[in-house]
């Protein structure tokens, strides 16, 4: 028997985890350069968390990964938000932090969806929460921020597709539209749908089965829904993408995967020929009643979630580098009976910053060359039974070919001059 890794999940190694890191220093950094603090919350939380009363997304009704232990129900966190908003209300952030408060989380996500390029059954996602207010300007500044985002990683061919939900006036008066439009064809609906259409009848907008039929083509669009105080907010945000000069596209039939959208929500998708059906980068809205859901104050937010995975494929298929060339400072080579001193050379050299390998395995001076090679070495320290006698080492710049004999008092003086200090 062979062991491997569950399906819809994979290993990270060489040259990804280098990719992997490339992409997460950026996060930081620009999360630092919008004033987000990073927060980590459990991978697991209480079932009740995720499945909110009567919520109709895919995500609680089919995709969960849910155990018991005793009479408790957990559920692997399949989205980031809504522990967020879980520990925001229970830590009483809204009582320490200035308003808005400004989080971002990174980490794996768990959905038992069906595998395929770009979508896992652990997946890993960034994402922001800006929770305190209701600003145009706000949802404007999260959008810029996941869409700077992909500017630095350098991945060019991409859309920024936007909608409203309206507030609830709003979205109660649509969702009464969907209703009646959508019982003149219950017949065409798939059996998600007609469930759907009791819960919550935007889910059918975002269908995957039924999305092609008449039924849904035909269906009523948000527009004559709206009240002025909707249209005037959404206004406000197109206008302050524009101010940021971020393109955007009205897509009136977006809605969101989960239920707790209101008013703005978005998805950035690539439009590189070779993305497929998993095309979304990034996407997410705002929520009005989330943090009053968790028994916190009525507080509105707004976020979004980047999935990590789908984000360096599309930098893949555009041919984006993400990474340096992993270079070594020092290779200690060893000739003869030596004894300990690589050893301690090496922590010498570790101990002033560098980072440094040390042979230890007995083989010719030809084949530990190769070694540097393979390690893009920029320095190899050369130590044989006359260096171990007389206290020096030889000190070899690689890209010069300057080659110096120097004590071992001297050696850190002398990486500073070939390769500069640490």
């Amino acid at each position: 028997m062979s062991y491997q890794a569950p399906r819809g999940t994979q290993d990270i190694y060489g040259e990804d985890v280098l990719n992997w890191r490339s992409v997460e220093e950026k996060i930081y950094k620009l999360c630092n350069l919008y004033g987000y603090e990073e927060i980590r919350t459990p991978i697991f939380e209480d079932t009740k968390v995720f499945k909110r009363e009567n919520d109709s997304s895919d995500m609680v009704n089919k995709e969960m990964y849910t155990f018991t232990m005793g009479r408790d129900s957990f559920t692997l966190r399949p989205e980031g938000t809504a522990g967020v908003i879980r520990s925001f209300v229970q830590n009483k952030f809204y009582g320490s932090l200035e308003m808005p408060a400004k989080l971002f989380y990174m980490g794996p996500m768990f959905r038992h969806e069906r595998p395929q390029k770009g979508r896992f059954r652990q997946f890993h996602q960034f994402g922001i929460e800006n929770i305190g207010i209701k600003n145009p300007l706000a949802d404007a500044e999260v959008i810029a921020l996941g869409y700077n985002l992909l500017k630095q990683v350098g991945i060019k061919q991409l859309s920024v597709l936007i909608n409203t939900l309206g507030d609830e006036e709003s979205r109660n008066k649509y969702k009464d539209d969907l209703r009646k439009h959508f019982e003149k064809g219950i017949d065409e609906l798939c059996p998600d749908c007609k469930r759907r259409l009791e819960q919550n009848p935007l889910r059918i907008l975002d269908c995957k089965v039924d999305f092609d039929k008449e039924v849904v083509k035909s269906a009523p669009l948000i527009d004559d829904s709206l009240n002025k105080e909707s249209k005037d907010y959404f206004d406000k945000v197109l206008k302050a993408l524009e101010s940021l000069n971020i393109p955007y596209v009205i897509e009136n039939r977006l809605v969101r995967g989960l239920d707790y959208y209101t008013d703005t929500v978005f998805e950035v998708v690539s439009t590189h020929p070779e993305s497929g059906s998993q095309s979304t980068v990034f996407g997410g809205g705002r929520y009005d009643n989330l943090v009053s859901y968790f028994k916190g104050p009525e507080l509105s937010g707004v976020g979004f979630a980047v999935g990590l995975e789908r984000l360096l494929l599309f930098a893949q298929l555009e041919g984006i580098k993400l990474h340096k060339e992993n270079e070594l400072d020092v290779y200690v080579i060893s000739l003869g009976d030596v004894k300990d001193k690589p050893l301690k050379i090496g922590q010498i050299c570790r101990d002033a910053g560098y980072s440094c390998e040390v042979n230890m395995v007995e083989r010719s001076i030809k084949s530990q060359f190769k070694s540097v090679d393979r390690r893009n070495s920029k320095v190899v320290i050369i130590i044989g039974e006359d260096e171990v006698n007389n206290n020096v080492v030889n000190i070899k710049d690689i890209k010069t070919q300057n080659q110096v004999t120097v004590n071992d008092v001297d050696i850190i003086k002398q990486l500073e001059e070939f390769i500069g200090r640490r």
